[in-house]
């Protein structure tokens, strides 16, 4: 039973990876011990995003990832 992680934009050079595999089901809690301080720290600000299962969620701390899940960190986006 996983769940995968998947970094983007900036989120994945502080990562230093792609993705990764975490255990089913996984919280918001979960996440933030699972993805590494630096990681955690960008996610608690209000400009990234996180989605389950193909949609952002509104309220990101209110994650529960269950078995097959894809989880994408989303960075802001930037215009120009």
């Amino acid at each position: 039973m996983a769940v995968t992680i998947v970094f983007l934009g900036p989120l994945r050079e502080l990562a230093g990876r792609d993705e990764m595999e975490a255990v089913a089901p996984l919280d918001w809690n979960g996440l933030l011990d699972m993805v590494g301080a630096e990681v955690a720290d960008q996610l608690r600000e209000a400009r990234v995003n996180v989605a389950c299962a193909g949609r952002v969620l509104a309220d990101k701390t209110e994650l529960m990832a269950r078995d097959g899940d894809e989880v994408a960190l989303l960075p802001p986006v930037s215009g120009g």
